[in-house]
């Protein structure tokens, strides 16, 4: 008996041959489910404003719930394509934040509108939900163009340098162009032509993660190497502190050209934490956290631009009932108190710039405190899932970029939500998946990607040869 009927599917088995065992997929029923779920949050979250605006469902619910499901579903049908045995939890928890956006979004956007009540917001045109879930479409595609195009995470390493180049050039163009070309609210982070605008700053943090990341793998034993030893703590050699000076002159630079505390601190903590992800040196956070330290303080007195945030951050309520944007945020949040106002029956109108940089304030006065924390843990577990998927793989690479992205999520949260709530100086940068506009959002979809690139890979398990005893039998008998 020369050959053998593989019973798994009918072809020709050889002595010896190691025929694998299929393999089962990476929990993408689960996965459905739980999109069905975001989905359903969405739908509820439309169907609450509409009551408390006005007493009846929105006219437009059908457009909004069905466009965004059908984006959805195209998303997951990609993973399971592309991804099958990535984190199931990373795609339902991005779109459930992306759906409860586009909800807040168009809540605002109604407010002084027709018949329903309050103020109606300047900034806000009357199809901005609608605009927002068109840029969801573009993110989703962009989402599986990522997916499609990096199929190992270790490719994008080849190309450490080129990227990293695109990404400097990305965070500089704004701060030579003119301001009428690039300035929003004071802050030179746009390319803004005619009608169109994009933040290059949100492309440039992935391409500059990769970019550390390739670079780290290829020079973290000589970032390793312990200099003399203060106080319990061994510090780098002298020699070895070039790269964290040469990324705080860079960060200063962000922040003095284009008067953006946010991307500064965004840009620098990156590096902070893959740095240390990479050397496991905790006298390199020590380091990092004094540099930026000492730039904030030189920059707070050198630039009036800068010393107003610190200001602002002291006395939030200086100016009596004059109240600036962080005080008005303050108040909303305060009265929304505990379980909030509810969904459209607050007044989150009154602070400036509530549909962009100011959300989470938003959100603070008509869900609560309760439901601030809800979307506080959502991030979380975002954060959560990328961390696990880079201490999974096996990769240096692929771990030093889920390392640095997952972080890059949590240092943003942490900014925008500290600044907003007089944790931390005000910054004034966007939430990702929550606010208003379209470049933050692509870029953020492209951010999961990938993540769940990386936990793909980390998770494939290896073909193993058939354990079939009756199998095994036949092919010893022959």
């Amino acid at each position: 008996m020369s050959a053998l009927s593989d019973p798994l599917s009918g072809s020709g088995l050889s002595r010896g041959d190691a025929v694998p065992v299929p393999l089962p997929r990476g929990r993408r029923n689960a996965e459905l489910a739980m999109l069905a779920f975001a989905v359903a949050i969405m739908l509820f979250a439309f169907v609450n404003v509409g009551y408390g605006l006005n007493g009846h469902i929105p006219s437009g619910l059908a457009l909004y719930v069905a466009g965004f499901a059908v984006l959805m579903a195209a998303a997951h049908i990609a993973v399971r394509w592309l991804a099958p045995y990535a984190d199931p939890l990373l795609l339902p928890l991005a779109a459930m934040l992306n759906g409860l956006g586009i909800a807040m979004i168009y809540r605002l956007q109604e407010s002084g509108r027709g018949s329903n009540p309050g103020i109606q917001i300047g900034t806000l045109t009357s199809h901005a939900a609608l605009t927002q879930l068109m840029y969801t479409a573009v993110g989703v595609a962009g989402f599986v163009g990522v997916l499609a195009v990096v199929r190992e995470p270790r490719v994008l390493s080849r190309y450490t340098y080129t990227l990293g180049t695109i990404g400097l050039v990305l965070l500089a163009i704004p701060a030579i162009l003119p301001g009428s070309l690039s300035s929003v609210n004071g802050a030179k982070t746009w390319i803004i032509l005619g009608g169109f605008s994009v933040e290059p700053g949100e492309f440039a943090k992935i391409l500059l993660a990769i970019f550390f990341a390739g670079y780290l793998v290829s020079k973290r034993d000589v970032l390793s190497l312990a200099g003399k030893r203060f106080i319990g703590i061994d510090l780098p050699r002298a020699r070895d502190m070039g790269p964290v000076l040469v990324v705080w002159a860079a960060s200063l630079l962000v922040l003095i050209f284009e008067s953006d505390i946010g991307t500064s601190a965004l840009f620098f903590g990156l590096f902070l934490a893959m740095l240390y992800i990479a050397t496991q040196r905790k006298s390199w956070l020590i380091i990092g956290i004094l540099l930026f330290l000492l730039g904030a303080d030189i920059a707070a007195n050198l630039f009036h631009h800068v010393g107003d945030r610190f200001t602002l951050w002291f006395h939030p309520f200086a100016n009596g009932n004059q109240y600036g944007q962080l005080a008005q945020g303050l108040e909303g949040m305060a009265f929304g108190g505990i379980l909030g106002t509810g969904l459209g029956q607050g007044e989150p109108f009154r602070t400036a710039l509530v549909q962009s940089d100011f959300i989470m304030t938003g959100f603070g006065e008509e869900l609560g405190l309760t439901g601030l924390m809800a979307i506080l843990l959502i991030f979380g577990l975002i954060v959560q899932r990328g961390l696990r998927a880079s201490l999974a793989v096996r990769d240096p690479f692929a771990k030093l970029l889920a390392g640095g992205l997952a972080f890059s999520l949590a240092i943003q949260i942490f900014v925008i939500v500290g600044g907003v709530s007089q944790l931390i100086p005000l910054t004034g940068i966007t939430t990702p998946f929550l606010s208003q506009g379209g470049s933050s959002l692509v870029a953020n979809w492209a951010v999961i990607a990938l993540l769940m690139r990386v936990s793909d890979q980390a998770r494939k398990p290896a073909p193993q040869p058939i354990q079939d005893e009756g199998m095994t039998q036949v092919v010893r008998a022959a």
